[in-house]
């Protein structure tokens, strides 16, 4: 192998290692991974180079940022493109945002099934569609966001989205302690299951790509298990009900309202979809990642939020089913289910095991999130994506003991909040793709590391503020109501968000190409 093809591995920072003739003859790539197994060549003294140093003699991934070369795009298992998702879904907190609909909105089984139906459908489209860039050119999802907003614009999206990748983690973390907590009648105290969960994700996101890909690969299985042993317990209970469907104001503010958390936790994926695909061949079909992607998503989210939803109504029929949900939230709603009877020590195993699931859930944010930090500076590219997961673990694991006392609030909540921006990051994304480059043949991938040749993103900063106040107007929350939500009453946040920037761009961005030529 020579020198110049090596250094391709190597940070591209201002002073990343570099790589000697003399050392080329020590290397040897994992190529599944992108991680440099001999790292000897990896020369020089700085903090940085060190730190890559220990990283891959422990077989971390030390790939940041930049670009992934064809040569190491060797995942060839769309299993690893859909079993991604199928884990990171199959969890526990899916489980919980279908209990939303019945537990903070009033509706019924019905009302909320065709609301998750519905918006999960619009919601994991835009994930699939993006996923099928990583092949293509090798870059994460707010690198080639590039493409889109600018080398400068694009940072506005990459610091929402680590607020976006940390508060992910904290609502997943906060529904393990729940079920923790539960456990031995409490003797676990919240916090010290929010630890358990913080040092899981944080020992498998370290290791990287591969890593995070082989534990997903497999973790889903007894979660699905413990889940199918739910669905049987509950049937047995005999405190399901469907209720009725209703109508008129209140209930489409609702279903809006319902709609607007089921699509944040569906669509919260795409600004991160390429990390997941960008060791995959450059000549894998399109098509394939997309149908990969959209089945990986749309199973685990549909069964478990709709298991969620049915489970949920046990708490108007059972006293003893209400009065857990009340104590110990989602957790105590699993306890009731699993343990009382003749399950005992084995539904208490249960609830560890669904516990310790959410680590797949938190896994790809805890990843993703250290490439975004490099995204918003040069400088913070200079620090190894390592530091950055620690960094952030320790971020939602502060983050989730305050919010485990107000769990339902603040997850409908954030979850909204996630929807509006990512309405405006799809909004802009599409256009510029669908119309202004007219497709996958109209980037030149070797400018995405060179502002001089990226769109200034004047347009999109403008469309993002248009959207911003589209979503002002619609959101429907404790803290605010928009005018137009106050109508319905009901959350159009994300809708108006979408409609506001997607305009506001078709109408700035000819402009910009006029003028600048970008």
């Amino acid at each position: 192998m020579s020198a110049d093809k090596s250094l391709s591995t190597i940070e591209k920072a201002a002073d990343a290692p570099t790589l000697t003739d003399s050392d080329s003859s020590n290397i040897h790539e994992d190529k599944d991974a992108g991680v440099i197994q001999d790292v000897d060549f990896i020369t020089g003294n700085s903090l940085y180079a060190k730190m890559q140093r220990l990283a891959a003699r422990f077989q971390m991934e030390v790939r940041g940022i930049e670009r992934v070369p064809e040569e190491e795009q060797t995942d060839n298992s769309l299993w690893n493109a859909a079993s991604m998702w199928f884990a990171a879904n199959m969890v526990v907190s899916t489980f919980s945002l279908g209990t939303l609909g019945i537990g903070i909105f009033g509706m019924s089984f019905w009302d909320s099934v065709l609301t998750i139906i519905f918006f999960n459908i619009i919601g994991i489209i835009p994930v699939a569609f993006y996923s099928t860039f990583g092949p293509r050119f090798g870059l994460r999802q707010m690198i080639l966001s590039r493409f889109w907003f600018g080398f400068h614009g694009v940072k506005i999206f990459a610091v929402l989205n680590c607020i976006a990748c940390v508060g992910w983690s904290a609502v997943n973390t906060v529904v393990a302690a729940q079920l923790l907590h539960t456990v031995n009648n409490g003797s676990l105290p919240p916090w010290g299951g929010i630890i358990v969960v913080s040092f899981g994700t944080v020992a498998i996101t370290l290791f990287g790509y591969k890593a995070v890909h082989i534990y997903e690969k497999w973790a889903w299985i007894p979660t699905f298990i413990i889940f199918l042993i739910v669905i049987a317990r509950f049937k047995i209970s005999g405190n399901f009900t469907f209720g009725t469907l209703e109508s008129g104001r209140i209930e489409a503010g609702n279903v809006l309202s319902f709609g607007a958390a089921v699509f944040g936790f569906a669509t919260g994926w795409a600004s991160y979809a390429s990390d997941y695909v960008v060791y995959q061949p450059k000549q894998t079909s399109r098509i394939k990642i997309f149908l990969a992607v959209i089945s990986g998503l749309g199973f685990p989210l549909l069964f478990c939020e709709i298991l969620g939803a049915a489970c949920m109504t046990g708490t108007l029929t059972s006293t003893a089913y209400a009065d857990n949900y009340d104590a110990n939230g989602i957790g105590g709603l699993f306890y009731a289910i699993l343990v009382p009877d003749s399950l005992h020590g084995f539904g208490q195993f249960c609830l560890v095991l669904m516990a310790l699931s959410t680590i797949a859930n938190n896994c790809p944010n805890m990843y993703s999130v250290a490439l975004s930090v490099q995204t918003i500076d040069r400088n913070l590219a200079k620090i190894p994506r390592l530091i950055w997961t620690i960094i952030a673990t320790g971020v939602f694991l502060a983050i989730s003991i305050p919010a485990y006392y107000s769990f339902a609030t603040f997850m409908d909540n954030f979850m909204n909040i996630i929807g509006y921006w990512l309405a405006i990051y799809e909004g802009i994304s599409l256009p510029e793709h669908f119309l202004f480059k007219r497709g996958f043949s109209g980037y030149n991938v070797d400018d995405y590391d060179n502002p001089s040749k990226l769109p200034l993103g004047l347009s999109a900063c403008f469309a993002f503020c248009c959207g911003v106040a589209g979503a002002v107007l619609g959101m429907y929350q404790v803290w605010w109501t928009g005018p137009i939500a106050a109508l319905i009453p009901g959350d159009v946040g994300f809708e108006l968000s979408f409609g506001f920037a997607i305009v506001t761009y078709l109408v700035a961005r000819p402009f910009e190409l006029r003028y600048f030529g970008r």
